[in-house]
């Protein structure tokens, strides 16, 4: 699993990457083999003024998946890079589960496309 860290706003510290992956690793390492990549952006909206305006924006690419989006603001960012990366961790597992029990009862996915379609 690839993951990518980025913050706006504000610089990075390592205790904080090191906050972050660990957490994303926790939460997703049951569906490793279905991500292929995730992005997490950490931005502080109003700076130095304060309030609940630390956001952790998550991206979960997944194999043959739409990606997972996530969103969570907070007061604190450690707050808000937790509750983000278990709902995002629920939302792949419950994708990825719909999917495989989709593929078992031999059921598509999705639409043929018109030129595996038979013609009549």
């Amino acid at each position: 699993m690839q993951i990518n860290i980025q913050a706006r706003n504000f610089s990075l510290t390592e205790a904080l990457r090191k906050h972050a992956e660990r957490r994303l690793h926790f939460a997703l390492t049951c569906c490793d083999n279905h991500i292929q990549r995730v992005v997490m952006r950490l931005s502080d909206i109003n700076g130095p003024r304060g309030g609940e305006d630390k956001r952790c924006h998550l991206q979960v690419v997944l194999a043959g998946l739409p990606d997972v989006v996530i969103e969570d603001i907070e007061t604190d960012l450690y707050v808000a890079i937790d509750r983000a990366s278990d709902r995002a961790g629920r939302t792949v597992v419950r994708k990825t589960r719909r999917q495989q029990t989709l593929l078992r009862h031999g059921e598509a996915p999705e639409a043929p496309t018109a030129d595996e379609q038979l013609p009549d």
